[in-house]
């Protein structure tokens, strides 16, 4: 009697609203499990129609052809002998549900509907979908005509149920479902479930990956079993790059690990395991099985099918393996490249990708570059052929920054431009004078703090006409086909705090570090100095942040980031932390940190750098409406589209909540101190010109309402 069994998970770069396409990288999964030997396969949530639908899933059409990639799937050979477990919405009593369709020889075993929908920071699928609430039940589903003339069923259970093989039982969990604190595989594993499944949409976060696979070895630790984990992988069309990370799991330890950052649309995990390590290994438990002698049972769905073999005692089995993390600066250099890839095919992946013979990723580059016998020989000749860069001076800009600009393109092989936009800044601001009949003047100069605003918020607007004049007419003016995206570069802390100009240089197409933090950029940046071998990143590295937007002094830069935001970006990132991911007002946050840097800075010193940030913040709250779409990666991102939703017109001076601080014993009986020291040692932070983009080496960002 066959005990050992072949299972496949896959991580599929599916594509909102791409039937056609999804529904190739789906057979094209089963196929290569079939060829493993596998006898089921599990597929990414949603992955028919793809995850990032949003308000699609509102549209009729968009239920009807998932039922038509289902058809599809279901009638073609390549799915035949091995049970299949895909993801779509079903309208069940007019109610529409985010489920696993699964099916065997042309019949629908069971559509499962997910039960603990996920609806904090990205997600939002309440607002489309609605959780299955009656647990350990099943009803009747009334098949579309057009699935019911190819399987000849009429109905198929929908609900809460598990799967019965001849030799096993199977239950499913669909992505939240694993985060949640009971979650389903709990009653599951206790009732007898071996093998459990989930199909997942999870995106990327910078160190994400660590809790993900801690969940699942725990899930088998504790209860015993085998755990299957499907996931997303790309940009389907939005600011999220989910990122695979596809496994299988037996009791506690990993054997079966999925890439991370791939090219890959199409990536199969197989491995055969035996079920009688999982029975026992359960055996030795005897809390576990106390707890399973009064569990409730499952529904089950009688399956005339085996998972394995008869004959299988020399068949191998999959031997447990080490799972391999990314540092956060291989993230930060692997996972912008590849949500960039999704839009724009570029980075040093790609001529990997070719070399190793990836036939679809070196059509996708000879299409970019208009040219069907190109191979790109190395990242610096393919970068030379996509990517612009643009250093935009001024009378305000330092020679060193130019230099460092010029020094960068020359080692990563872009095609690079310096120009100068005095001419322009003088005749728009000559346009502004014949009208007026005045002419503002820098701080520097005598002016007011509203004339030196304006001033250096016109130089960081042209900067952005002329970014995107480049994008479009730059190739043409080589004689070279079609045009460019431009990449913006603010980072997440300057969008935190509101520290760049409105439809400035900012405002771009897509921005891949727009959701990462300065201090993980510095630590990327120091990474790529030695990964990538780019020492011109070294003086950018060591150089202060700074705008360049003011009037030089001595031809010295006269004005920091810091210095013009009042804080260090240290402290920005601590703000973001407790404003974001621990959900504090001012009160909350001053009362925090109060004891964080007790030892540093005196109660009066935080309440004032407390008030500040939020004045800044509240303040410019309302440039996060234009933000630029940007790469996901950090939990305290303040993006409005639709993770961090807040208001954009507050009462800047929070007169309720600034006075709860002033009324504490220990800020209203200690003196304003003179010094205004951070609580973190003072070091100079990279200069923004670390990260590229198309319109200049630096970018410009600028404090205050515009």
């Amino acid at each position: 009697m066959g005990r050992k069994v072949t299972v496949a998970t896959c991580a599929l770069n599916q594509w909102a609203l791409d039937f056609e396409g999804n529904l190739q990288r789906i057979l094209k999964s089963i196929e290569i499990a079939k060829n493993r030997g596998a006898r089921y396969r599990l597929g990414p949530e949603l992955e028919i129609c793809g995850y990032g639908c949003w308000d699609h899933y509102y549209e009729s059409d968009t239920l009807l052809h998932s039922f038509q990639v289902l058809a599809a799937l279901v009638e073609s050979p390549v799915t035949q002998d091995i049970i299949c477990d895909v993801g779509m919405p079903v309208m069940h009593r007019n109610v529409r549900y985010n489920c696993r369709v699964i099916f065997l020889n042309r019949k629908i075993l069971l559509i499962r509907p997910k039960m603990a929908l996920a609806n904090e920071g990205n997600y939002r699928e309440l607002r489309w979908f609605t959780p299955w609430s009656r647990s350990r039940h099943t009803e009747e589903y009334f098949l579309p005509r057009m699935i019911q003339d190819l399987t000849k069923q009429e109905t198929v259970p929908f609900g809460d149920a598990v799967l019965v093989t001849w030799d096993t039982c199977i239950g499913s969990e669909i992505c939240e479902e694993l985060w949640t604190p009971h979650s389903p595989h709990i009653d599951m594993g206790l009732d007898g479930v071996e093998i459990i499944t989930n199909a997942s949409g999870s995106h990327q976060v910078l160190r994400k990956a660590n809790t993900r696979v801690d969940l699942v070895t725990m899930v088998t630790s504790k209860n015993g079993g085998i755990y299957l984990l499907a996931n997303q992988k790309g940009c389907d069309g939005d600011r999220l790059y989910y990122d695979g990370c596809a496994m299988i799991a037996m009791n506690g330890s990993v054997f079966a690990q999925g890439s991370q950052f791939s090219l890959d649309d199409v990536e199969v995990l197989t491995a055969t395991l035996d079920l009688e390590d999982v029975r026992s290994y359960r055996a030795e438990i005897s809390s576990r099985n106390l707890a399973a002698s009064r569990a409730s049972p499952y529904p089950r769905v009688k399956v005339d099918f085996a998972l394995s073999c008869h004959e299988d005692l020399l068949a191998p089995i999959s031997e447990p393996i080490e799972w391999k993390y990314h540092s956060p600066e291989e993230e930060i250099s692997l996972g912008p490249a590849c949500w960039l890839w999704d839009f724009l095919r570029r980075s040093q992946q790609v001529c990997e990708a070719v070399r190793s013979g990836n036939e679809e990723v070196l059509a996708d580059v000879r299409t970019i570059v208009n040219q069907i016998s190109y191979t790109p020989q190395d990242p610096r000749d393919l970068c030379g052929r996509i990517l612009t860069t643009c250093y935009m001076a001024s009378k305000n800009s330092s020679q060193e920054t130019c230099t460092r600009a010029r020094e960068l393109a020359q080692q990563i092989g872009s095609h690079h431009i310096s120009l100068n936009i005095d001419p322009a800044v003088k005749a728009v601001m000559g346009i502004f004078s014949l009208v007026t009949g005045k002419s503002p003047l820098f701080a520097a100069h005598g002016g007011s703090s509203r004339e030196n605003l304006a001033l250096q918020n016109v130089q960081a607007r042209i900067r952005m006409v002329l970014a995107y004049l480049f994008a479009q007419l730059s190739l043409w003016s080589r004689g070279v086909h079609g045009g460019l995206l431009v990449l913006g570069s603010a980072n997440v802390d300057e969008s935190l705090l509101g520290y760049l100009t409105k439809y400035d240089c900012s405002s771009a197409d897509i921005n891949p570090i727009g959701g990462i933090s300065k201090t993980d950029l510095r630590a990327f940046v120091q990474f790529c100095i030695q990964r990538f071998q780019l020492p011109a990143l070294q003086s950018i590295l060591l150089a202060p942040a700074t705008a360049e937007l003011e009037p030089l002094a001595d031809g010295q830069v006269s004005q920091t980031d810091e210095e013009d935001m009042g804080m260090t970006y240290a402290e920005l990132s601590v703000y973001g932390k407790l404003r974001k991911v621990a959900k504090m007002g001012p009160y909350s946050m001053f009362c925090k940190l109060l004891g964080m840097w007790r030892h540093i800075c005196t109660p009066r010193q935080v309440a004032d750098k407390v008030k500040r940030f939020f004045s800044k913040y509240s303040m410019n709250r309302h440039k996060m409406t234009t933000l630029t779409p940007a790469y996901h990666a950090e939990n305290y991102s303040p993006e409005d589209n639709r993770f961090d939703l807040r208001p954009f017109l507050y009462n800047t001076s929070w007169p309720w909540q600034f006075r709860c601080i002033e009324n504490q014993p220990l800020v209203a009986t200690v003196a304003l101190s003179a010094s205004t020291r951070s609580p973190f040692q003072d070091s100079t932070d990279e200069s923004d010109h670390a990260v590229l983009q198309l319109e200049r080496a630096e970018p410009q960002s600028l404090d205050g309402v515009d």
